[in-house]
């Protein structure tokens, strides 16, 4: 963490994201989208093969319930569906839980280890892809977004803390902190952090829902138009 490899890569987060709200007129393209699929699923399986190979595959840390993993599901779903169900959800958990990951990663290898390229490259795209279909495509959230999102993870948690007691897990660290530096060391102690992070993720997902709704009733109305157009294409 805060490596020049780690710097090397928030640059580049930064200047995908710039390249891709400068170029948001001439980047409609249905097959990157397919083949951006396939590749984070192409990883995502090599990732899993090569903790199988090297024997560190364990249900208590590899299983894909992580709020990251969630998000890269979600990310592989949206890119080959178009669904706003899928966006509205998304956006939220990638510009909040994925960034986060970006700038705190829990990341035991350097550049250029397989590790170091998967983690990196799936996060990126994470963020990307509904930044993405934000202003290439049109999509917005309302406020009915971040209702949506808090249904999502609220029913989501429970399945996961019971999964986490099976399997002796730490799944969306609902089991306790990361033994890493993070957010979390300032929301409390166990459990009452969990509860921290709720009103935390309140105010973010209202902050985000801030920046990026759509302005004016005329403009969303064109925008959802487009929108329907293109989720059926």
């Amino acid at each position: 963490m805060y490596s020049v490899s780690h710097f090397a890569i928030i640059v580049i987060l930064i200047l995908g994201a710039a390249c891709i709200y400068l170029f948001r007129n001439k980047i409609k393209w249905r097959k990157a989208e397919v083949g951006a699929a396939f590749s984070l699923m192409f990883f995502e399986l090599t990732y899993h093969f090569w903790m199988l190979i090297n024997r560190i595959w364990e249900t208590s840390s590899a299983l894909p319930l992580e709020l990251c993993n969630i998000s890269l599901i979600l990310c592989i779903l949206l890119l080959l569906t178009r669904k706003k169900v899928i966006y509205e959800i998304l956006l939220f958990t990638a510009l909040l839980g994925a960034t986060q990951a970006l700038i705190t990663p829990i990341l035991h290898y350097d550049f250029p280890h397989f590790r170091f390229f998967h983690f990196f490259y799936t996060h990126l795209m994470i963020i990307w892809v509904p930044l993405y279909f934000t202003w290439v495509h049109g999509y917005r959230p309302t406020i009915w977004s971040v209702v949506k999102l808090f249904v999502f993870l609220n029913v989501l948690m429970p399945f996961i803390t019971m999964i986490n007691r099976l399997v002796d897990g730490n799944y969306m660290f609902l089991s306790h902190k990361p033994a890493t530096a993070s957010l979390l060391n300032i929301l409390g102690p166990y459990p009452w952090y969990i509860l921290s992070m709720e009103g935390l993720l309140i105010i973010l997902s209202l902050l985000v829902w801030l920046i990026f709704r759509e302005k004016g009733a005329k403009t969303s109305h064109a925008v959802q138009h487009h929108v329907n157009k293109r989720t059926f294409y």
